[in-house]
């Protein structure tokens, strides 16, 4: 529980280092000193820079880019030139987190081809045998050539230890066993393998929102700003993401008494 405490505590100092950024962000722009502009905002972007890294990563592990093509400098060096060109679209300090956020998700839409829905997966997560779990995550962990693709690339970018990967999926209180089991069974790396292999595999709508939520500590309004849907829409769509994972979880780690 103290390490979920710790990086909460840590994701929300991000949100008011960000905010405080705001006002000189804002003298800057109206000064018109552009280098200054960037250097102050480049201390507002290591979050939205590992938002932009895990999009990337996953585009490339299920194809949709070439390994050469992108680089997620070229995307936070556009977002410097919009930041700098829209800057008056932020109406204050609460909303600059936010609209990085919404404006490094249109330059990845507009890059990114859209995800096919892997319909199968996505209604059969709750009936998968333990076999195929298995066998799931060893194909998750490797790519064609038998090389490790995706787990040890996201290891810097992925910041959940086992008890804050649970507890945004078991939120009854009468959960707490079942996470505590989890731990004891399972262990923090694990856990995390297997909450990293479900999320790749559910829709990007609702594995984009979740992660928004759980790894940047976004509320729902503030997702729905970024993501250009209503509140109702991310709430549900968030209930889909704890869904899907419960039951992975559950299904795959059967309690046996």
């Amino acid at each position: 529980m103290e390490n979920t405490v710790n990086y909460y505590r840590k994701q929300k100092e991000v949100h008011v280092v960000v905010a405080n950024a705001f006002p000189g962000l804002l003298r800057l722009k109206r000064e018109g000193d552009t280098s200054a502009f960037n250097a102050l905002l480049l201390k507002a972007l290591p979050g939205v820079k590992k938002y932009v890294q895990k999009r990337l990563y996953i585009a490339l592990a299920k194809g949709q880019i070439d390994k050469n093509r992108y680089r997620t400098e070229e995307f936070t060096d556009q977002l410097f030139i919009e930041a700098y060109e829209h800057f008056d679209e932020i109406e204050n300090e609460r909303e600059l987190y936010p609209w990085l956020f919404k404006k490094a998700d249109e330059l990845l839409e507009d890059t990114l081809v859209e995800e096919e829905f892997d319909s199968y997966f996505f209604e059969n997560i709750d009936i998968y045998a333990r076999k195929e779990w298995d066998e799931m995550e060893e194909k998750f962990s490797t790519d064609g050539d038998g090389d490790l693709m995706m787990i040890e690339e996201l290891d810097d970018i992925s910041y959940p230890k086992n008890d804050y990967v649970l507890n945004p999926i078991f939120i009854e209180e009468e959960d707490n066993e079942i996470i505590k089991r989890l731990d004891r069974q399972l262990g923090a790396e694990n856990i995390r393998r297997h909450a990293e292999m479900v999320l790749f595999h559910l829709p990007a709508p609702v594995r984009t929102v979740y992660e928004l939520h759980t790894e940047h500590q976004f509320d729902a309004a503030e997702i729905a700003k970024i993501r250009n849907r209503s509140i109702k829409e991310v709430e549900n769509l968030l209930e889909t993401a704890r869904k899907g994972l419960r039951a992975s979880f559950l299904n795959r780690y059967p309690y046996k008494g």
